[in-house]
């Protein structure tokens, strides 16, 4: 069947499922399960015959919806809170994952520039980082621990403000947004900067080491994090610029819903990593190499799989129904 003719002959159904989605129509959870199905055959078939099809894109989206529409409205005893970072943000992550993958070579780049900068201009570092911070830093490698200032303050007096700092990063990073995606990228643009010479400043001083045991025992949680809201932030811009087969109030009720679901998921990272910082990073030049490259490569493992590799899981389960 062409595709023209495809479209033409089920467009009344499609119509039918959005009316659902929107709440226009109401569906219990049982209809609704049975458009699940039926757009689940439509999509496989279109898949199949069409698959670089604009309606590929359509009709996956308008899956997903539905299965979160059966997901909010079906009884169920299942804990609200567990299924939440279990399903439904992992679906969302899945048919986002090209964001994910847009922040991520724009981290990797902008970091970078970040230590290209700090290399061929010796005082970019004093730039971004503050005369202040530099200075301190060279004479705690002087005294032979880099990392000192995260050994300064009270344990809880640290974890509460790194963690709310944090939390705030990430918040502007999503928030931004707003402006087409171009206020995230200002935000993340920022901080891989700071990251990319605040490494190569170590590196550069002798320290690199040290600095990456230190570092990198919050940070992997933490960068993380931010990569994730980065691609949040930028869903929401994408959702007013491009609404594709919506109306753009409807895109953008679409894209805020499902992008601040995937924001609010980093918030038990981001807290990790707060605490992290507070309690164990100050103790990182006194640990064993072993120990501290267990807690990075372990952390940074929990964060990758529940991103990068789980989504992919959970969709595959879901679609074999």
């Amino acid at each position: 069947m062409r595709e023209v003719a495809f479209i033409k002959q089920n467009k009344e159904k499609w119509l039918e499922f959005e009316l659902a989605i929107f709440g226009k129509a109401k569906k219990n959870p049982d209809e609704l399960a049975n458009l699940y199905i039926q757009m689940m055959n439509d999509l496989s078939y279109a898949q199949t015959y069409y698959p670089k099809s604009k309606t590929v894109v359509y009709l996956n989206h308008l899956a997903s919806q539905i299965y979160q529409k059966i997901y909010k409205t079906k009884r169920t005893e299942k804990n609200r809170f567990l299924e939440f970072f279990k399903t439904e943000v992992p679906l969302l992550l899945y048919q986002y994952r090209r964001y994910l993958l847009y922040a991520f070579i724009l981290f990797f780049a902008t970091v970078a520039m970040g230590v290209v900068s700090a290399r061929y201009d010796q005082n970019f570092v004093r730039l971004i980082l503050g005369d202040n911070y530099v200075n301190m830093t060279l004479d705690n490698i002087k005294k032979g621990n880099p990392m000192a200032v995260y050994g300064s303050g009270s344990n809880w007096g640290s974890f509460i403000g790194i963690t709310m700092n944090n939390l705030y990063v990430g918040a502007r990073c999503y928030i931004y947004g707003i402006f087409g995606g171009l206020g995230t990228f200002y935000i993340f643009l920022q901080n891989a900067l700071m990251l990319g010479s605040f490494q190569y400043f170590f590196y550069e001083q002798g320290v690199f080491w040290k600095s990456v045991r230190g570092i990198w025992i919050h940070g992997s949680m933490e960068i993380f994090a931010i990569v994730i809201e980065t691609a949040a932030g930028f869903i929401l811009g994408a959702s007013i610029l491009f609404p594709k087969t919506f109306s753009r109030i409807n895109s953008f009720k679409i894209g805020f819903k499902n992008s601040f679901k995937i924001f609010l998921s980093t918030f038990p990272f981001t807290i990790s990593a707060g605490f992290l910082e507070g309690f164990i990073t100050r103790y990182s030049i006194d640990m064993p190499n072993w120990l501290s490259s267990f807690i990075i490569l372990f952390t940074l493992g929990i964060i990758s799989f529940y991103y990068l590799v789980y989504p992919f899981i959970v969709h595959k389960k879901i679609t074999s129904l």
